[in-house]
């Protein structure tokens, strides 16, 4: 088993950053690649960014690419994402999630995840 816990959300005024993590506990001793999803109010859960098991392949939504970037610290078993130049309409859940044999594009799936963090809140204010 894996356990994910994201941190790192809050309240922001559009066009500021916020960096969110995301740390796995458990059964860490294989590496896995990782990826993060957001839901808004009323929508459907949709792909953000994913990052391969050793970072030599990260994956981006058309929405975020540019503002976002994904990487990891596998001796900290967490990942991260750098959100700069927040949007209204990035205001959602954000949660991580954790596959043990999702690769490449498939990363951007997310029936390709097996372990899911609780998420946190992301709220850019206009």
């Amino acid at each position: 088993q894996v356990q994910l816990a994201e941190s790192g959300g809050g309240l922001v005024q559009a066009g500021g950053s916020l960096r969110l993590s995301c740390a796995a506990s458990g059964r860490t001793s294989t590496t896995y690649a990782m990826g993060w999803f957001r839901q808004a109010p009323g929508k459907e859960l949709e792909f953000v960014a994913a990052i391969s098991r050793y970072a030599y392949s990260t994956y981006y939504a058309d929405s975020v690419l540019g503002r976002f970037t994904i990487s990891r610290d596998n001796a900290k078993n967490t990942m991260y994402l750098q959100m700069n130049s927040l949007k209204p309409e990035d205001t959602a859940v954000y949660n991580c999630a954790l596959t043990t044999g999702g690769l490449g594009p498939s990363l951007k799936s997310k029936f390709e995840y097996d372990y899911w963090g609780q998420g946190t809140q992301v709220t850019v204010s206009s």
